[in-house]
């Protein structure tokens, strides 16, 4: 199971940077100031972009810690917090 974790977190590392590049790039392709339609409109993108750059950024340490083994022994008991 530690093995998966690991990997998983692999994943993680690698697919939050990628969340971030496809965001501003489809951004950039997609915003047109002569447009009619929502997709062409800035503002949308830009609230897009900062709503999920937190959530990348927080998938991004989440796999940092599960590639590092931070999570291989999970506690079982609020006794074995301390």
């Amino acid at each position: 199971m530690n093995t998966v974790k690991k990997l998983l977190g692999l994943v993680w590392l690698i697919l939050a940077p990628a969340v971030i590049y496809f965001l501003v790039s489809g951004a950039i392709t997609h915003i047109d100031p002569s447009g009619t339609k929502d997709i062409n409109n800035p503002v949308v993108w830009i609230i897009i972009i900062l709503i999920f750059t937190p959530i990348a950024i927080g998938l991004f340490i989440f796999g940092l810690y599960a590639l590092k083994g931070e999570y291989a022994k999970l506690p079982s008991k609020s006794d074995e917090l301390n």
